[in-house]
């Protein structure tokens, strides 16, 4: 079981989605906050500190790169660890350099993933 003083914040559009893994990462003992655009999430993310962040890409009003450049900048937020979930393959060169610059934790592709699969991630980020 998880430290219950572990903070997650879930940035995920996709309600269905969010609520799964809001339940899940419940269950295994941590505290959850949630948004749904990385507008949110960066506001909740620099107000309240999470001690990790699932991001996902593909947003409206600010995507997740865009969110996870600006969290960057931030003396907090350049150490927090961010997983990324996306349904977005590493193909493509320039995101491939992008993300790389921006340092996540984690590049999970939704469709190649478990939940016990992300547990194991996050436990490694938050040792």
């Amino acid at each position: 079981m998880a430290d219950s003083k572990k903070r997650i914040l879930i940035i995920e559009d996709e309600m269905p989605l969010r609520g799964a893994l809001r339940e899940f990462l419940i269950r295994e003992g941590f505290a959850v906050l949630e948004a749904e655009n990385g507008e949110k999430g960066l506001e909740i993310a620099t107000r309240e500190h999470p001690d990790l962040i699932l991001l996902d890409i593909v947003m409206p009003h600010m995507d997740g790169m865009t969110m996870l450049s600006f969290l960057r900048k931030d003396a907090w937020g350049k150490t927090v660890p961010v997983i990324i979930l996306t349904n977005l393959s590493t193909t493509d060169e320039k995101r491939n350099s992008d993300i790389t610059e921006l340092l996540p934790s984690f590049y999970l592709i939704k469709s190649d993933w478990k939940l016990e699969d992300l547990l194991e991630k996050i436990q490694e980020c938050l040792v």
